[in-house]
């Protein structure tokens, strides 16, 4: 644990993720991706579903951070819900696995201190808490995860909405847990990933800006109509 947790730190890990009706939707298609990070550079992967997982695990070699993200009625927590989707993805090959760890309502009246308390049934399996607020890190590293990711800040309705990195939650974060803070959330460039290590941060994930192309075309894509219609004067 304390070996893998190591090759982390001051590293870039690659969040490796497509959905249904995308593209580059498909496992082998992940798996390609996840072997395009590593070869950029990347010191892990983040990866949703147990086939996600298992692909990328089996196909690339890096330590593999797994998710479920999963929607249960009754229910806004939807990263690795409940025990049973964790369970699944060690099961798959995760190294780590990542949950949500704030305070909302889980799925079937599960709790957080239940869910850690059954991954821990064996031992040896490492925990990211995905929060939103420096409160839920602290509550999160009292209740033993290995890590505390900033993933869900502007995501829950009382985190601070902002189309950039939460730096000041790093940064609160870092002083005030002694497990490894790691950043995450809408890195989206070099520079910024950077300023998150200087942060406080002990590595850092970047999805969308190195693994999303359309989202990125997106991106392009409006700023070149901005500019034609104030060329056009319209």
């Amino acid at each position: 644990m304390e070996k893998l947790l190591e090759q982390l730190k001051g590293q870039l890990i690659v969040s490796c993720q497509a959905y249904p009706g995308e593209a580059l939707y498909g496992s082998h298609i992940m798996a390609a991706m996840a072997n395009a990070a590593k070869d950029g550079g990347a010191a892990a992967i983040r990866a949703n579903s147990p086939q996600d997982v298992t692909a990328i695990k089996e196909g690339c070699g890096l330590p593999v951070i797994g998710i479920w993200k999963r929607s249960y009625p009754g229910s806004d927590v939807y990263i690795t819900p409940c025990l049973s989707d964790a369970e699944l993805i060690f099961a798959a090959g995760a190294d780590i696995v990542a949950v949500d760890a704030t305070g909302r309502e889980r799925p079937g009246g599960e709790t957080l201190e239940g869910l850690v308390s059954g991954i821990r049934r064996q031992p040896g399996r490492l925990l990211m808490a995905d929060v939103s607020t420096v409160e839920e890190g602290i509550a999160a590293a009292a209740l033993g995860f290995d890590l505390i990711s900033t993933t869900l800040s502007g995501y829950t309705p009382y985190s601070p909405k902002s189309d950039g990195p939460d730096f000041r939650l790093m940064a609160e974060l870092a002083a005030a847990v002694r497990v490894p803070v790691i950043a995450e959330g809408r890195i989206h460039s070099p520079g910024e990933a950077a300023e998150a290590f200087r942060a406080g941060a002990y590595a850092v994930v970047v999805g969308t800006a190195i693994t999303r192309p359309h989202t990125l075309t997106e991106q392009f894509a409006r700023a070149i109509r901005g500019a034609g219609s104030a060329r056009d004067g319209r």
